[in-house]
């Protein structure tokens, strides 16, 4: 059977720049793009040329793309200008790239109360435009704003526009929920009439997050007729965001019936990069990953209750609704004071530590898991804890070093320029190979201090921390009180973008956190082979 082409636009570097929080340089536009380009996504929409500095300086140096049609992000040209009189748009439509994307309104709503124009000139300005990018030589798309809120206002001016660009020789209309409210039914229902009334057009998608419908809305449109879904990495975006692309698609190469029925330009084998695409946005935005993402998240296949991890030892999809391979993920059994011997096994499997199930060690180790837990500690997302926490009890965790003591100050002082600041200092003794070190380092807070005042000097092993760094942090308060109890989660990383976390629990939220970067360093001089 015959399959319909489907066609990936990414919006990361343009609706997902718009991110509260997020500010793309001109190098990380360049390795977002890359990377989409090696996937296999059709189009990359590199942002607004002539909008801010760092997307001019973008488009000024266009990316090598192999696969990808560069894309220019635009609005039509402005009431009351010809196309020839609009600097705006003719920053646009000089922009070296292979198609442009411009945004008009269809939703009466607005023209009559944003645009404040006739109707009538602003399905000028739609067909003027469009007609502008197609005499450059360029692939003219439409972005139909407010398209579904308009449609259901006014299906007749709505499609008056829509007429208006695909006369003006529009290549794509792209139908926008652009307040991200409509429902996945009515989306299928309104496809479905434009389809009928522009049989000929060629209809795209571009959905938002405000219900957490954007993914279903986009799958939704594609069951109707639109042969164009455009999304964003992570699902990016202004307010909740835009549909996620990387849900999208894994389920359209993966789910029926899409499978089947479409093609795409990312080849099988290159899904399996879906994750690691995943993670470079998370590491330039210097974020955690989304544990719960679908199919991409650290925790999309970790498994903890001890019946389900009996079943998955015997077939994975038992749990599993794909294998996580096919999207570069990896499988993950936890252990928690849910679990059974079959948990740890699986995990320790995982970890590389062979262990025969019959070792009376196990009862030990799980006993001692399960009083660890009671206490506060988890293991769910502390993987390097735990192993640490099982190689210990085989003995094949290294005596590397042993902190004797440890103090930290916090002051409030006038600095040299009379400005008031808050200083952070540590002290920590340790021993290592024998001899004792006396470390003192300042750091933007408590914790930092120790960790700068540990690393300082840690004799033949500070070589192998030069590339460690502190990635994330969280405390959550376990017991209330004065004396409460508090748990402290820290993320690391090295310099080959390998991440590991790490848990400490005390009364007191300095040693919770000292005790989970000692984790954190002794995990690290584990996984390096470091020699005591």
């Amino acid at each position: 059977m015959t399959k319909d082409r489907l066609y990936l636009f990414d919006t990361t570097l343009r609706d997902g720049a718009q991110t509260q929080g997020v500010d793309f340089s001109v190098e990380d536009k360049h390795q977002i793009a890359q990377a989409l380009d090696d996937l296999g996504i059709d189009y990359i929409e590199g942002g607004w040329p002539g909008a801010n500095p760092s997307d001019t300086a973008f488009f000024a140096e266009r990316p090598p793309l192999k696969r990808a049609r560069f894309t220019a992000f635009g609005m039509t040209k402005r009431a009351g200008r010809s196309v020839s009189n609009d600097p705006g748009f003719a920053a646009v439509l000089d922009a070296q790239v292979d198609a442009v994307c411009l945004v008009g309104k269809t939703w009466d709503f607005h023209v009559d109360v944003a645009l404040e124009i006739p109707r009538n000139e602003n399905i000028d300005s739609i067909a003027q435009s469009l007609m502008a990018v197609k005499e450059r030589g360029k692939e003219p798309l439409f972005d139909a704003e407010h398209f579904f809120d308009g449609y259901k206002a006014n299906p007749e001016y709505a499609l008056e526009c829509l007429q208006a660009a695909h006369q003006a020789g529009a290549r794509w209309l792209v139908l926008c929920d652009t307040n991200g409210g409509t429902m996945p039914e009515d989306v299928y229902e309104i496809v479905e009439e434009v389809k009928t009334e522009l049989p000929d057009a060629r209809l795209g998608v571009h959905a938002h997050n405000d219900t957490e419908q954007a993914v279903a809305v986009s799958l939704a449109a594609v069951r109707a007729g639109v042969r164009q879904v455009q999304g964003t990495l992570n699902g990016l975006g202004e307010r909740c965001g835009n549909a996620n692309l990387c849900t999208l698609l894994a389920t359209l190469m993966l789910k029926e019936p899409y499978a089947s029925q479409f093609e795409l330009g990312v080849a099988q084998d290159q899904l399996r990069y879906l994750k690691r695409t995943s993670r470079l946005l998370d590491e330039i935005l210097n974020r955690a990953p989304n544990r719960h993402a679908a199919y991409v998240g650290p925790s999309a296949f970790a498994h903890k209750g001890g019946l389900h991890s009996s079943a998955m030892l015997k077939d994975t999809r038992t749990y599993e609704h794909v294998p996580p391979e096919t999207v570069g993920n990896v499988r993950k059994i936890l252990v928690s004071d849910q679990a059974g011997r079959s948990n740890l096994l699986a995990r320790l499997a995982d970890a590389g530590i062979d262990v025969d199930a019959r070792d009376p060690r196990l009862a030990s180790l799980l006993e001692d898991v399960k009083r660890r837990e009671f206490l506060g500690y988890t293991y769910d997302g502390a993987e390097a804890s735990f192993e640490l926490l099982a190689r210990r009890m085989l003995g094949e965790v290294p005596d590397y070093f042993d902190v004797d003591s440890f103090r930290v100050i916090v002051e409030k002082r006038h600095n040299a320029i009379g400005d008031l600041v808050t200083v952070s200092e540590a002290t920590v003794r340790v021993r290592v190979d024998g001899e004792t070190l006396h470390n003192v380092d300042t750091g933007h807070g408590p914790v930092d201090a120790l960790n700068n005042a540990l690393r300082k000097d840690l004799g033949k092993y500070s070589a192998h921390l030069a590339d460690l760094v502190l990635t994330d942090y969280k405390v959550r308060i376990l017991t209330g009180g004065t004396e409460a109890v508090t748990r402290v989660m820290v993320e690391s990383k090295d310099g080959k973008g390998a991440r590991w976390s790490t848990v400490g629990v005390s009364e007191n939220i300095v040693d919770a956190s000292f005790e989970a970067l000692i984790d954190a360093i002794t995990y690290k001089l584990l996984r390096d082979g470091a020699q005591a």
